[in-house]
């Protein structure tokens, strides 16, 4: 935002805004809120024996192995694919861009469920960091790749001038320039891993995620699982402010201004042999395994067919979830993104950073907690899509906000002025100019919303109504009794809805830089 957009903006939100704005803050503190209830409830000599137990630094031992395992594989498959296609003379460069950039139409529990069904030689740590890894490098190849796809190659010249070679190049010049990106995909990577739930307990590795799940879900040990949410929000509030951080600085400076000029592209010579096959093979074991192996359960798997007549109501299951849900998520968020871009102060602080506090926590943790105040407070709706919808706004809300801002910030804060100054409250003012100019951010947060609803796993399977299924808690609880071609429907329908998305992104990326 300019500086001039800045300074109109106004000091304090309106009671209006306020007041819809505390709705989605109240569902964010919740899960907080319910980790310090229940730790005070346990007393201190049950945090103590908690914490000092061999299971749980067991479970502590694990869980940061595989995150930090996760994080710096993708780290460095990311940041060699995107210099790869980026900087680079690879053969078919733009087919390239899209296969990277393909392993995230396969939700990571169906890409589990895939290598599991394979042999389980897969399943445990190995396993897990091999196969999450393939999943999630995307998250760093795509920021890393729009950072090198606009940089200023003054700076490498410079480097070059010097008589530096391509590497001291690129370590001096190029990746300090794409740091921010790095480390924003790196910690993305990062708060998956501490909340991932459906892969782990497909592929067997115990951590806090399936610990929690375990304690509440088949032992009925609520303040266990309490005390293990609170460690494990230990280790995700710093990775999801640390993101927060990074996202609000991610720059792409250029010392220049004017057109852009093209990037020389290094040859890569006697490599490029083995630089094809890498990348045949990355794409073949990201994707080729997970999509052939969901073909061959499909073609061949003796549980066949078992779980067809399911398929409809899984599919009217996560159409009647995720639609509602999509707009309940972006219209929680609306009141949020307008407070962060039309206001200044202590409020609109909070409000711009408030989601990214808990953005990164599990599933299985926002969905104990919205469960222990729904049993005690409101009990009416336990068991009730209304409990789903909050849990999903507690998910989501960083996604949605971050699409509708985008939007805002391009809307002039002029025109509100102008209808305000005509009579028209604050209220009328941005339903009658600022919310048309804003329906496309809208439209995209509402896409955005409903793809991620779709594939969301962890809070459907603990708060859906009885009854309800939806094709990701489908594919999870077959998978889970090993029934894999019963699986397989539903979680081809799941690529083939997340494939759509990720092309048409990819292809409209390449289309932009050539424009």
């Amino acid at each position: 935002m300019t500086l001039a957009a800045a300074a109109r903006r106004d000091p304090l939100p309106p009671a209006w805004l306020l007041l819809a704005g505390a709705i989605p803050c109240g569902l964010i503190a919740l899960p907080m809120v319910y980790v310090a209830v229940r730790a005070w409830g346990v007393g201190a000599s049950g945090v103590a024996e908690e914490l000092f137990r061999a299971r749980t630094w067991e479970l502590l031992v694990n869980t940061v192995t595989l995150a930090t395992s996760v994080t710096l594989a993708s780290a460095v498959i990311g940041v060699a694919t995107a210099w790869c296609v980026e900087r680079c003379d690879l053969p078919g460069r733009r087919v390239w861009r899209i296969l990277a950039a393909l392993p995230l139409a396969v939700p990571a529990f169906v890409a589990s469920f895939a290598w599991a069904s394979i042999d389980v030689a897969f399943q445990g740590m190995a396993g897990a960091v091999l196969i999450l890894s393939l999943s999630h490098y995307p998250l760093v190849h795509l920021p890393v790749s729009a950072a090198l796809r606009g940089m200023d190659p003054a700076y490498e010249d410079v480097s070059r001038s010097l008589g530096r070679g391509p590497w001291r190049t690129f370590t001096g010049a190029v990746l300090p320039q794409a740091w921010p990106a790095l480390g924003a995909g790196a910690l993305l990577v990062l708060a998956h891993m501490l909340a991932e739930f459906g892969a782990l307990a497909l592929l067997r590795v115990q951590t806090f995620t399936t610990a929690i799940y375990a304690s509440y879900e088949l032992q009925f040990d609520s303040g266990s699982a309490a005390l293990q949410s609170a460690i494990l929000m230990a280790l995700c509030l710093p990775v999801a402010l640390g993101e927060m951080r990074l996202r609000q600085n991610l720059r792409f400076a250029r010392s220049g201004r004017g057109g852009r000029r093209d990037q020389r592209l290094a040859p890569l010579g006697r490599a490029r042999p083995a630089v094809l096959l890498g990348f045949s093979a990355l794409t073949a074991l990201s994707t080729g395994v997970p999509v052939g192996m969901l073909v061959y359960w499909l073609v061949v798997g003796r549980s066949g067919g078992r779980g067809l007549a399911d398929l409809g109501a899984a599919i009217e299951g996560s159409l009647s979830l995720a639609l509602p849900g999509a707009v309940v998520v972006t219209l929680l968020a609306l009141p949020l993104a307008l407070a962060s871009t039309r206001h200044r102060g202590a409020l609109a602080k909070i409000a711009d950073r408030l989601p990214y506090v808990v953005h990164g926590l599990p599933g299985l943790v926002v969905a104990l907690a919205l469960t222990f105040f729904a049993i005690r407070f409101a009990p009416a709706v336990y068991q009730t899509v209304a409990l789903l919808f909050a849990a999903y706004a507690v998910l989501f809300l960083p996604l949605a906000q971050s699409a509708l801002r985008a939007s805002l910030e391009l809307a002039p804060p002029g025109l509100e002025e102008v209808a305000r100054s005509l009579g028209k409250g604050p209220l009328a003012a941005f339903a009658s100019v600022t919310l048309p100019n804003v329906l496309p951010g809208l439209g995209a947060a509402l896409a955005l919303m409903t793809l991620e609803l779709v594939r969301e796993l962890t809070a459907t399977l603990l708060l859906a109504p009885i009854g309800v299924t939806t094709l990701a808690t489908e594919v999870w609880s077959r998978a889970n009794d090993g029934q894999y071609a019963a699986a397989a429907p539903f979680a081809a329908l799941l690529v083939a809805l997340s494939a759509v998305p990720v092309y048409v992104f990819t292809r409209r990326s390449l289309e932009l830089d050539d424009f």
